[in-house]
């Protein structure tokens, strides 16, 4: 059994996979799931894991070189976007609409889904490589 890091085998196997530009969507329990990426769902009840434990727990993992998060967070859910733009600051984090953040879903190689249940807990990150 792994010592540290995320001892979750389907995530652990998942993130092992993914190379540089691949798109992996941390995302709300209420958003909708596109068919084709990969998913692992991390949801257990509402709030668990919260969005924040997820994001945090992935980007000790991941290379990210960018992320892309819904405009809407920035009033909705004021929580979530200091959390994303401690993280990624301005020049690492792009915002579009939640109806655009949906689109652009669709290309993902990988869905984690979180139990969160606040609005607009979403984000896309893009992966980089660590050379």
């Amino acid at each position: 059994m792994k010592k540290a890091g995320i001892l979750n085998r389907h995530l652990s196997g998942a993130l092992a996979e993914l190379g540089h530009g691949d798109g992996v969507l941390v995302c709300d329990a209420g958003m909708p799931i596109p068919d084709g990426p990969r998913v692992v769902d991390l949801a257990f009840r509402a709030g668990v894991p919260s969005f924040a434990e997820v994001v945090e727990g992935l980007l000790a993992e991941l290379v990210v070189e960018g992320a892309t998060a819904a405009s809407e967070v920035r009033n909705a859910n004021p929580g979530a976007a200091k959390l994303l733009a401690g993280h990624f600051g301005e020049d690492g984090l792009e915002f579009v609409s939640h109806e655009r953040l949906k689109e652009l879903s669709a290309g993902v190689r990988l869905v984690v889904r979180t139990g969160e249940a606040r609005p607009y807990a979403n984000v896309l990150l893009r992966c980089g490589v660590f050379f």
